[in-house]
């Protein structure tokens, strides 16, 4: 087989679905795997191995958003959150939007309501809000993100604050 032949078709989950939809169905999947996976292996040590597996991934899905947006900066980012606020998934209150910042506060987060429902709240900061530190990494590698609460860790908001470089610093 040639490498061409091994390379999956682009990922378009998260355009066509929406992230929320998306996250319940890896969830479904993953939990009961993980709590298989858990008695077998130590639940500690496969929760770290999914942790880290995630962090990869969101890397190279914050890259491919950047490609799906074409471009890396923050109206780019911007817009992208289409994807995580499709069906009321997310309340955000954007706060400031320049050409180097992107602060927003999520007021409501229904991906914390969907794994508190499916009884899983411990695993929700792995699977969703582990994913957005390597996101941005992935998207701009010299953009960064600063949030210290969670909605999902019982805080009343999650505060996002991006700074991205001036345009002659950001990877095109």
């Amino acid at each position: 087989m040639t490498q061409e032949q091994n390379t999956p078709p682009p990922d378009t989950l998260t355009t066509q679905l929406g992230v929320l939809t998306r996250r319940e169905v890896e969830a479904r999947i993953l939990a009961p795997v993980i709590d298989a996976l858990g008695e077998e292996f130590g639940r500690e040590e496969v929760v770290k191995v999914v942790r880290d597996t995630i962090i990869r991934i969101a890397q190279e899905q914050g890259d491919d958003l950047a490609q799906t947006m074409g471009g890396n900066n923050s109206q780019s980012f911007l817009d992208s959150l289409q994807y995580w606020t499709k069906d009321e998934a997310l309340s955000i209150d954007v706060l400031e939007h320049t050409d180097q910042k992107l602060s927003f506060n999520v007021t409501r987060c229904r991906y914390a309501e969907l794994y508190k429902s499916l009884g899983i709240p411990e695993l929700g900061a792995v699977l969703s809000c582990n994913r957005d530190f390597a996101l941005i990494d992935g998207f701009n590698k010299a953009a960064s993100l600063t949030r210290t609460q969670t909605i999902m860790e019982g805080a009343s908001h999650c505060n996002f604050r991006y700074t991205f470089p001036d345009k002659e610093e950001s990877k095109e």
